[in-house]
């Protein structure tokens, strides 16, 4: 009888939570919407400075990272290794630039990486994507990264995001213990 009781309590438990989150999805909505605020907003990231030559039997194309590629100076998106981003924690708006040798072979090294900061937020998934949620904002993440390490939605995660620009992904840096 005693676990009956503390399945009722749980089950109470889930359904007020969901009551509050139908409630603050309603009251962020109606902010977002008198407020004129975009949350879907894109980043328009500025390839202005950057280069792209000849060298040898290479071709060399600096470019800055999107979160999920690289815009390159010609104007072009190429794939980043989602390994390779995870890895070297890659920033929204860092810049870098990837060697293409006569092969194929592309070869990426970091030039001029944003300034950063930390944070620890929330681990959530919306809509198949992985997310952070931090200041109004929602930051997505490589699902590579969150996958590889096995992370679970409602881990909280440190990530690091452009210090002082705007931006839509956010790196993973770590993963916080959880608590008892």
């Amino acid at each position: 009888m005693k676990n009956k009781n503390q399945i009722v309590a749980i089950k109470d438990f889930i359904v007020t939570a969901e009551k509050s989150l139908k409630n603050a999805k309603k009251l962020l909505n109606d902010l977002v919407k008198d407020n004129d605020i975009d949350l879907n907003k894109t980043v328009d990231l500025s390839t202005s400075g950057l280069h792209s030559y000849n060298s040898d039997d290479s071709t060399i194309v600096e470019w800055v990272f999107t979160g999920e590629e690289m815009l390159g100076a010609d104007g072009n998106k190429y794939p980043v290794p989602a390994n390779y981003s995870s890895k070297s924690k890659l920033v929204q708006w860092d810049k870098l630039k990837v060697t293409i040798g006569w092969n194929g072979r592309m070869l990426y090294k970091q030039i001029a990486p944003i300034e950063r900061e930390t944070k620890v937020w929330l681990l959530t998934e919306e809509k198949g994507k992985y997310q952070v949620l931090a200041d109004w904002v929602s930051y997505d993440l490589l699902t590579a990264a969150v996958t590889h390490f096995g992370w679970n939605v409602g881990d909280n995660v440190t990530v690091i995001i452009p210090k002082g620009k705007a931006a839509t992904f956010a790196a993973i840096d770590g993963i916080m213990p959880k608590q008892d």
